[in-house]
């Protein structure tokens, strides 16, 4: 079984119609959303951070990474 988890949700994500901690049968479903899911958060949330893919064992994590702007999102994880 792998998961997609979303290690900190910011504010854009808990307003999306994303869902933390999926799981699915094999990688290459897993790998797919996963990669899905970053791309559209990079292209249509805030812009204040950028979203990428860590892969650990079964496990497909989608890390929250500040772009350098001073102004948060609101999801309480920046500082």
């Amino acid at each position: 079984m792998f998961t997609v988890t979303m290690e900190k949700e910011c504010g854009c994500f808990k307003r999306s119609d994303f869902t933390n901690n999926m799981s699915f049968e094999n990688k290459d479903d897993a790998m797919i959303q996963a990669l899905n899911m970053t791309k559209e958060m990079n292209q249509d949330f805030c812009q204040k951070h950028e979203f990428s893919v860590q892969e650990m064992g079964e496990n497909l994590f989608i890390s929250v990474g500040d772009q350098g702007k001073s102004a948060c999102c609101g999801g309480g994880h920046c500082g």
